[in-house]
């Protein structure tokens, strides 16, 4: 595979460049702090101390990352302690927010799935009164002497003063002018309306609608309502004509999504609360508070090591770049190349809780494709392709389905939940590992456009 290294005609960059970037981002550091501490970071966090904890995360890890890269031209005591405290600051402020984006990701793929709201209401039940598209007959006036009612289509179910019926409003209207009503039957009187009586439904004169199915009930004396129900319930139907019937599958997703979302809320929402009171402390502790000194001490002054002197930058750059190369040419592009491979379902029903195994060299990639960049951020004074760009975003959807998919799948192991819950969680996790696919072929392009341009 061609790897692209740093042009040999351009001059040496020395080690300043790399404590220039070092201040800029220890100063980017503490202005981050210091927005946190004005805005404020109780029970409920405010979106000015989101953003801050975001800015504190960016500038720790590309500290981290650069003395990582270029440790030869540093000191390695301070390097060496410095790294695993900026990682410990990093990967506690991003809990929070991994738990609550990872919940909004589940939710809208249960959304999608479902075809409905993430907590669906609940469909007309047996027994409530037939609607249709036609406008109910008036109920608060009776119609004025000496005028026929509005015209209504023949057969249509329309409610009347003493109930709901079917209205006969192709029978003509007394001579004498004397106003039209209809009883509950159906049938047309004239004077005064006739008192709302029990009239029994059969199965044979059930009116049959688009999508649901009157089904055959006595009315109660004076309320005159006709029993409906789903025309897919209970396999009770007794006809169906003209629209769509939901697929038995997505109706059984719809019964357990509302079920399921319910679940992954409480999970992830006391998780992220979790993550948030750990925050809280580790941001008030002594340990953080020695981070944020060495972090003030590097804004105005980089300890270098004496063979920074005269050093280039660009070999220690070249070799960033050629640790993400070996590591992506291990991984199964061939594979990933076309889509719906069904690669990344394999062992999505093992019974082991840890992570997935094929994950793990693709976030070793993300890590090393990072480093990478912020090698070019220090050579190139913040410039890098937009290509690495593309490809860091198809990784981290790479990263946050996979981890979408396990914690789906962790919701599926509580005990004595609905058959209906752990399907809904089922058709979820296999979803988010299509996700991690649909991710993988897009990093494959990604990294085959930043081949092509080092040809």
């Amino acid at each position: 595979m061609a790897q692209r290294h740093l042009d040999p005609t351009a001059g040496p960059v020395p080690a300043d460049a790399l404590a220039g970037y070092l201040r800029a981002q220890a100063t980017e550091f503490l202005r981050a702090l210091r927005l946190h501490r004005e805005t404020g970071a109780g029970a409920a966090a405010s979106e000015g101390s989101v953003e801050a904890a975001r800015a504190l995360r960016r500038a720790a890890r590309r500290v981290s990352g650069s003395l990582h890269t270029f440790q030869p031209v540093l000191d390695p005591d301070w390097s060496e302690a410095m790294r695993p405290e900026l990682a410990w600051v990093s990967g506690t402020l991003a809990l929070e927010h991994a738990h609550a984006s990872r919940l909004q990701q589940l939710l809208l793929a249960l959304h999608r799935l479902s075809g409905a709201a993430p907590f669906p209401p609940q469909g007309p039940a047996a027994g409530t009164t037939a609607r249709t598209a036609a406008p109910p007959l008036p109920r608060d006036r009776p119609a004025p002497a000496g005028s026929a009612p509005a015209a209504v289509p023949a057969g249509a179910t329309g409610t009347a003063p003493g109930g709901t019926g079917t209205a006969a409003c192709d029978t003509p209207a007394p001579a004498d002018g004397t106003p039209r009503t209809t009883d509950t039957a159906g049938r047309a009187t004239t004077g005064r309306t006739a008192p709302a009586r029990t009239t029994p439904v059969t199965a044979g004169a059930a009116a049959v609608r688009t999508g649901t199915v009157t089904v055959g009930a006595t009315d109660a004396p004076g309320r005159g309502s006709t029993a409906t129900a789903p025309a897919e319930t209970r396999g009770r139907s007794l006809a169906v004509t003209g629209g769509a019937v939901p697929a038995p599958d997505r109706g059984n997703l719809t019964v357990g999504a509302a079920k399921a979302g319910a679940l992954l809320d409480r999970q992830l929402t006391l998780a992220r609360t979790r993550a948030h009171s750990t925050a809280l402390q580790a941001l008030g502790s002594s340990r953080f508070h020695a981070v944020a000194d060495k972090v003030a001490v590097l804004a105005s002054e980089v300890p270098l090591s004496p063979a920074a002197a005269g050093a280039d930058l660009r070999p220690l750059a070249d070799a960033a770049r050629d640790r993400l190369t070996d590591a992506v040419a291990a991984l199964p592009l061939l594979t990933a190349g076309s889509p719906y491979n069904a690669e990344a379902l394999i062992h999505g029903l093992s019974p082991d809780p840890a992570p997935h195994p094929q994950d793990a060299p693709w976030h070793q990639v993300r890590l090393l494709l990072r480093l990478h960049r912020y090698a070019l951020e220090v050579v190139h004074a913040g410039r890098h392709p937009g290509s690495l760009l593309d490809a860091g975003e198809a990784l981290d959807r790479h990263r946050d389905a996979a981890e979408a998919a396990a914690a789906a799948a962790q919701a599926a192991r509580t005990p004595r939940i609905a058959p209906a819950t752990a399907y809904a969680l089922g058709v979820l996790h296999a979803d988010q590992r299509h996700e991690v696919e649909a991710a993988r072929y897009a990093f494959q392009r990604c990294w085959q456009k930043e081949v092509i341009g080092t040809l």
